[in-house]
């Protein structure tokens, strides 16, 4: 189970994804520790200026390193799919993270994917639920899983591929490991 995992995540590089659901800024940071483990590279962050909410890079600490976060705030959705779409052709940083808030058509997420494969950068569009675009290679829906066996772990998902151009749907109980900085597959409970 774990090597199918490990065959699906991290996502295809020099591609975009995406994900939604309540835990996908954790798999957002999860990413983000991987391809920065693996490159060294930092990570962009583009949000839409307006949201009241902000990013402190120290929570991403459990991670990766705050200094690896770089946060761009875009005056409005299409400033922030040009400012992804430079970021992953220019291939700077190992990820490109996008939370958007508005659907993306075609032709905007057909320039994303060429514009990653150009900069062999990861691109990842947190979005609300039904918003996803179809030139997106993966779309992963991720949500917090209660255990009411695990009273210590707060940490255990369920991250769910449910949209594949490549491969197969698949699923995964999953929990952080913040001592060694990795995702690690959890073996589903027995149902009774």
């Amino acid at each position: 189970m774990t090597r199918d995992f490990d065959s699906h995540f991290p996502p295809d590089n020099a591609r975009t994804h995406e994900v939604w659901g309540p835990s996908a800024t954790a798999f957002a940071f999860a990413l983000a520790a991987n391809l920065c483990g693996q490159s060294g590279k930092a990570v962009l962050w583009i949000r839409e200026g307006w949201q009241g909410e902000h990013i402190n890079p120290m929570g991403f600490a459990p991670y990766l390193d705050p200094q690896k976060l770089l946060v761009a705030q875009a005056p409005g959705h299409i400033d922030l799919l040009a400012s992804a779409e430079e970021a992953l052709r220019s291939g700077r940083v190992a990820l490109v993270v996008m939370e958007v808030s508005q659907p993306i058509g075609l032709t905007e997420g057909r320039r994303l994917q060429l514009a990653a494969a150009e900069g062999k950068t990861t691109g990842l569009c947190i979005l609300p639920e039904g918003m996803g675009s179809n030139a997106a290679q993966t779309r992963w829906r991720c949500t917090p899983v209660f255990d009411a066996t695990a009273h210590a772990d707060s940490t255990l998902q369920r991250w769910e591929i449910i949209k594949n151009k490549s491969g197969t749907l698949k699923a995964w109980a999953v929990k952080w490991d913040a001592q060694t900085r990795r995702v690690s597959v959890v073996s589903e409970a027995p149902q009774r």
